[in-house]
């Protein structure tokens, strides 16, 4: 993984896939006491940064593969943004998702062109069923950050960000970025490095599921006893990955952890000052960037989702606005 591929998955990206604003609210700034800025990834298409990670993908992909088509595992936004990038690429699609999914991720994964295949998370093994249709359908594997060409692409978030942030006139700050597997944080991480490197990547995770953090302070990778039990269904992930974690053991700091209910109310404030939507493991950088302590006076945080269930949205804005 290097810059070279990031720069060659944002030329392939080029009018296909949206260039997110950097958002900033002086009454939020005034209310928690620093500057926060925010990358609008629930701006993006497809509701989250996956749009490039899947179409870095399915566009690096040789004709004949793209041709037979590609498979993916996800809960929700991996799910869309490849069955987005098969689907304007011509390519079959099939994505398995969990049964517990939020409705509106497979609903809107199916509304994309994909098969969807559901699964049971809790009693049936997804690697061995896509192992199977893999080989009965000839079917590519793109994983949701294990992937060096989905690396790639969601490292096009930083070297906007590099350009945003000099924008700004911000030469240092902590990036916090919402991580499950670790693909978007170590894209991040990898393009800053080289374009912006007084801007560090800091991961931040929901508590009981801080796989990243605990394996950044331990120097080995942790695994989470479950996938399951917090709202933040997008990033609840088993450990870090083989690829991802070398990658933010070199270049991010320590990693951080919130609530459900922080992220709930950030949801809320996200939505009262900077008027965009976000669900909860979406949130969790913005969450970070609130409410965390020891923080600088500017902080930069990732928004990396917003394809939220109603009636969870409405429990945040209920309980927090």
């Amino acid at each position: 993984m290097n810059l070279t591929m990031i720069e060659a998955a944002a030329a392939r990206m080029a009018g296909h896939i949206r260039r997110t604003p950097l958002l900033n609210a002086p009454l939020l700034d005034k209310a928690v006491g620093r500057r926060v800025f925010v990358k609008a990834e629930c701006l993006q298409l497809t509701g989250s940064f996956k749009a490039r990670g899947g179409w870095s993908a399915v566009s690096a992909l040789d004709p004949e593969a793209r041709a037979r088509g590609v498979i993916a595992f996800s809960s929700g936004n991996h799910a869309q943004g490849v069955a987005y990038a098969a689907a304007q690429h011509g390519a079959p699609c099939v994505i398995l998702m969990p049964a517990d999914a939020p409705q509106v991720k497979i609903g809107n994964t199916r509304a994309y062109g994909a098969e969807v295949v559901l699964y049971d998370r809790r009693t049936e093994d997804r690697d061995a069923i896509g192992a199977r249709l893999s080989a009965d359908r000839g079917l590519t594997l793109i994983k949701p950050f294990d992937d060096a060409q989905v690396i790639a692409g969601q490292g096009t978030v930083g070297l906007e960000l590099a350009e945003q942030a000099a924008e700004a006139g911000i030469a240092r700050a902590p990036v916090i970025t919402c991580c499950g597997g670790g693909g978007l944080a170590s894209g991040i991480a990898l393009a800053l490095a080289a374009r912006a490197p007084g801007l560090q990547v800091r991961t931040a995770e929901p508590a009981g599921f801080d796989d990243m953090a605990r394996s950044l302070a331990s120097g080995r990778r942790e695994r989470n006893p479950t996938t399951a039990g917090s709202i933040c269904d997008a990033i609840l992930t088993p450990s870090p990955g083989e690829l991802t974690f070398p990658i933010l053991q070199r270049l991010a700091g320590p990693g951080a952890v919130v609530t459900d209910d922080e992220a709930l109310r950030a949801m809320a404030l996200a939505f009262t000052h900077l008027r965009i939507v976000l669900e909860p493991g979406g949130a969790v950088a913005l969450a970070a960037a609130l409410f965390g302590e020891n923080l600088p006076d500017t902080v930069i945080a990732v928004a990396t989702g917003g394809n939220v269930a109603p009636a969870t949205f409405a429990r945040a804005l209920e309980r927090f606005a």
